[in-house]
């Protein structure tokens, strides 16, 4: 349910008994710092009197700001939010040594904090994304083991789709084909930015048209690689090693990796090559980039109809999106990243 009124966030008070039952007595937050970017859940920053740090994980209505947060675990592009989706990927990944911040500590029960909680590892550095602006002629290393990581998980394969969290206790996702999901989630997508803005709406009829024989070429499949979702270099962090660190993990699913490419493709820009993979269905490529395109034009305005406080920022993303997405009226829509900020 979306949050009215002000938003109550966590406190070195409130945070206290988490850190003492993840790292043991005595450990009682100096400062608390909530850090920026996070849409779904709260991030923060404890640091200790010994100058130790960990990130605590708070996933609490007050801390997501998107207006239809709702989670359904059978349906793989419903709201990626929530412990259990968590605790899932977490263990996915470690089983196949893909880094993320190690966990201390989980709790659901309330005993520590009146919400879900998980207290991990503190990754000193900075973000992929960071390290790319700063000195993208440093990152080859660290690209290189990300190309190695996703190597391996799109290399994992299940003969269903879905969220991890899902399978792994046998359930089913809704939906017949990877490309019927997204078909009919771009067609929701462009109904709603056509809603929104005018140039999509004079060019809906055309861009419907052009999703449906996108989907037409593609053929069926039956085996899914391991992907995680929203993979863009602000979801790596970079440890003292140069070795990548998946973050925001809960998105974790089996599906289409060339949804997972289309992402990264997007997010990387010129970039990309050194994570691309052979072997990908240009069919697929061609009706995902689409819907990826609508989907960061309609998300982004959905997010501003709460309070989010990076107002600009959204609207940035969703007008370049846009433009990208009214390339397809000309052709094959020019694969580049995000622009900056």
């Amino acid at each position: 349910m979306p949050v009215t009124g002000e938003r109550g966030f966590a406190t070195a008070a409130t945070l206290t008994s988490a850190a003492n039952a993840a790292l043991g007595p005595g450990h009682e937050p100096v400062t608390v710092d909530r850090l920026r970017g996070g849409t779904k859940k709260g991030v923060y920053r404890l640091t200790f009197d010994d100058a130790s740090t960990a990130i605590v994980y708070v996933w609490d209505p007050a801390e997501d700001y998107w207006p239809d947060s709702d989670v359904d675990l059978a349906h793989p592009f419903s709201h990626a939010s929530g412990i259990e989706l968590f605790e899932s990927a977490h263990r996915q990944l470690d089983a196949l040594g893909a880094r993320t911040p190690r966990l201390h500590f989980a709790d659901r029960s309330g005993q520590y904090f009146p919400a879900d909680i998980a207290v991990v590892e503190d990754i000193p550095g900075e973000t992929l994304e960071a390290r790319l602006w700063r000195d993208p002629a440093g990152t080859d290393e660290t690209l290189g083991r990300l190309a190695d990581a996703l190597d391996v998980m799109q290399r994992h394969r299940a003969s269903r789709f879905g969220k991890v969290a899902l399978l792994e206790n046998d359930g089913k996702s809704r939906g017949r084909t990877c490309e019927g999901l997204v078909l009919a989630r771009a067609v929701d997508d462009l109904d709603e930015a056509a809603a929104r803005d005018q140039r999509i709406a004079d060019a809906h009829h055309t861009l419907a048209e052009i999703l449906h024989q996108r989907a037409e070429q593609v053929r069926p499949r039956s085996e899914y690689g391991l992907i995680h979702g929203e993979l863009g270099p602000d979801h790596v962090l970079v440890d003292e090693d140069a070795n990548p660190v998946l973050i925001d993990i809960e998105g974790l699913m089996f599906f289409d990796i060339e949804w997972e490419h289309v992402f990264l493709r997007t997010r990387f820009g010129e970039r990309y090559p050194r994570l691309h993979r052979g072997g990908l269905d240009e069919h697929r490529l061609s009706l995902y980039e689409l819907a990826m395109r609508l989907s960061l034009v309609a998300g982004p305005l959905r997010l501003l109809d709460g309070d989010f406080p990076d107002r600009a920022g959204m609207l940035q993303i969703a007008e370049y999106n846009l433009q990208q997405a009214l390339t397809a009226l000309a052709g094959p829509a020019k694969a580049d990243g995000l622009p900056p900020g």
